[in-house]
């Protein structure tokens, strides 16, 4: 299996111990984890650039994960414009339950991926 990276928006810096954020654009924070073979073996917090904007928020945290070369993005909702800059960056989007650890959520994300292949 390659290696995934997989981009969680979170409400602080906690990282792995963190919770999902109940919105993606406007995220404090988003936890990149890179997973190889069901295996966690890199995350970091990365600072959302975008988290303090009035709006146009969505399009500048697609940007910024793009350029991190993400390759799924796990979160409660996306709204219609950052699901179409997603999908045009051949973004994977995954919906899970907002408020659970970023554990999980990455469990999550590994379980559905499995059942699509």
């Amino acid at each position: 299996m390659a290696r995934v990276k997989i981009a969680i928006p979170t409400k602080k810096d906690k990282g792995l111990e963190d919770s999902i954020s109940d919105v993606f654009g406007k995220a404090q924070n988003f936890v990149v984890v890179e997973v190889e073979n069901g295996s966690i073996v890199d995350a970091k917090v990365v600072k959302n650039p975008a988290a303090s904007y009035k709006h146009g928020s969505g399009p500048i945290a697609v940007k910024m994960l793009t350029d991190m070369k993400v390759d799924a993005v796990a979160g409660r909702e996306f709204g219609l414009g950052v699901s179409t800059l997603l999908e045009q960056n051949k973004i994977e989007k995954i919906k899970v339950k907002t408020g659970i650890p970023v554990k999980e959520v990455v469990q999550e994300v590994l379980e559905q991926s499995s059942r699509k292949s």
